[in-house]
């Protein structure tokens, strides 16, 4: 199997491989510490240990970025030219993502559970809540952005010769990723969490019509803020 066809494949699940795998390692770190349930106890920790995740993601982009001859500041568009256009244009996305993120959940809620579903955040000391509030949401808004459409999705387009398919693909990498944020062995949450993320879908074509990413970090970075803050309110 060839780099160029191994590797936005493999960039698409690699977040739900890393997920699982700090999650994991944690895990064993509350089991050493004899806790009875550590994979549930590590489950909380995923706004502070998914800045692993991330780290891990960008050196993995980083180094097959390398076999084409490029950095990983390539797949960055920030220009202060397009600054305010850009972030009249991520006002925007913050509301669709809003109403994405807080539909899908009520309704992925009500079709799963018949009502409310259990909060996927909170339950953290205060130092782990501050992490979240102020590291989790913008390193996880750009490497998020920069994995699946900066990166994977135009190679995906490229390899496979179909825009259908490879938005196709990465929704799916997309939403698997959720299911493990955090994981939990019921399969009720999975699918929750799946069915929950599955509208975000409707971003990535408005995305290949832009063409820009930076409004796509600076609205997701808002909304992961957002739903840190009221999850700790809560």
């Amino acid at each position: 199997m060839s780099m160029k066809f191994f590797a936005p494949f493999f960039i698409v699940f690699a977040r739900f491989l890393f997920a699982l795998l700090f999650q994991g390692l944690l895990a064993l770190v509350f089991f050493l510490r004899g806790d009875p349930t550590p994979f549930q106890s590590a489950a909380p920790w995923w706004t502070v240990y998914g800045s692993l995740i991330d780290l891990a993601c960008l050196l993995a982009i980083g180094f097959f970025l390398r076999r084409e001859g490029l950095r990983l500041s390539a797949l960055f568009d920030f220009d202060r030219a397009c600054f305010w256009k850009d972030l009249r244009f991520a006002f925007l996305l913050f509301l669709l993502f809003l109403v994405l993120g807080f539909g899908g959940g009520m309704a992925a809620g009500v079709l799963i559970y018949g009502g409310p579903p259990p909060a996927p955040m909170g339950g953290l000391p205060p130092w782990g809540t501050l992490f979240s509030l102020l590291v989790f949401p913008v390193l996880w808004g750009v490497t998020e952005q920069l994995t699946y459409q900066g990166y994977a999705l135009p190679r995906l387009r490229a390899l496979t010769g179909k825009t259908g398919l490879a938005v196709l693909i990465v929704a799916f990498g997309w939403a698997l990723q959720h299911t493990a944020l955090p994981f939990r062995p019921d399969w009720h949450f999975i699918l929750y969490r799946f069915i929950s993320t599955l509208p975000f879908a409707v971003v990535i074509p408005i995305y290949l019509k832009t063409r820009r990413l930076t409004p796509f970090m600076l609205a997701h970075w808002g909304v992961d803020m957002l739903s840190v803050m009221m999850t700790s309110v809560m």
